[in-house]
């Protein structure tokens, strides 16, 4: 589904990626660790092409294309869609409106189908009436996140720590979501959407499983393995201490 191979890339001529490789199959969702600082979220906009995040070398290749050229809305067409950490929020737009264009629904009504989505994130006629994000709590703005890319349906779906700031009723309910976001329920061989996400404290794999873990440090990825092993020696020892055990193992 995506390859990264040898991905440089700087920020406002800073660079924060420095020859990353990742690899991620057709029904996979990888998760990924780190400290503030390594890369992380700089690494989500350049997948998708932001222009801040300029690729100095290497290549994006999604689904068997080489995409490292393409602006925003080409990969956004192809099927990578992202849910951001802190989003704005947007005056004049509402929420249904927002959804409905998701759907790609361009009517100006606030449809049935987007309705029956923001039941399942539990959101009432009202929440759909209201300026995107505008007044939300933080789980609220979560919610919203992955309402809308309910709505769009990706075959690659990115989140940025969509674990930051929920209470345990949110975090349950955009844990079931992602998971349907991600066909978890299917068979492996069934599953034909795929997932990388952020996280810092791994609060999000209690309700998602994930195939592979990573930890990112200075740009890089610094070490990979099986999720329990990865994220129990992060809790543990911290991510220095995970790299060290992997580099011996």
């Amino acid at each position: 589904m995506l390859e990264i191979e040898n991905l440089s890339l700087e920020v406002d001529g800073r660079p924060v990626l420095k020859g990353l490789d990742l690899r991620i199959e057709k029904g996979e969702c990888h998760v990924l660790l780190g400290p503030n600082g390594s890369g992380k979220t700089s690494l989500l906009l350049g997948i998708l092409g932001f222009p801040r995040y300029r690729v100095t070398g290497g290549r994006i290749i999604f689904k068997g294309e080489d995409i490292t050229d393409l602006k925003t809305a080409e990969r956004v067409k192809l099927g990578m869609g992202l849910a951001f950490q802190n989003p704005p929020v947007i005056r004049g737009i509402r929420l249904g409106d927002m959804v409905s264009l998701c759907r790609g629904d361009k009517s100006g009504e606030i449809t049935e189908e987007t309705r029956d989505l923001a039941k399942r994130m539990h959101f009432t006629e009202e929440f759909l009436e209201r300026d995107v994000n505008a007044g939300f709590s933080g789980g609220e703005i979560k919610r919203s996140e992955i309402l809308q890319l309910m709505a769009q349906d990706p075959d690659f779906v990115m989140l940025d720590e969509p674990d930051s700031g929920v209470d345990i009723e949110n975090m349950e309910l955009v844990g079931e979501m992602i998971g349907s976001l991600l066909h978890r329920r299917e068979l492996p061989s069934r599953r034909t959407a795929s997932g990388l996400i952020i996280t810092h404290l791994a609060t999000i794999t209690n309700y998602v499983d994930v195939d592979w873990a990573h930890v990112m440090l200075g740009g890089r990825i610094a070490c990979s393995g099986k999720p329990d092993r990865i994220i129990g020696e992060v809790m543990e020892g911290g991510y220095e201490k995970c790299v060290r055990e992997c580099q011996m193992s």
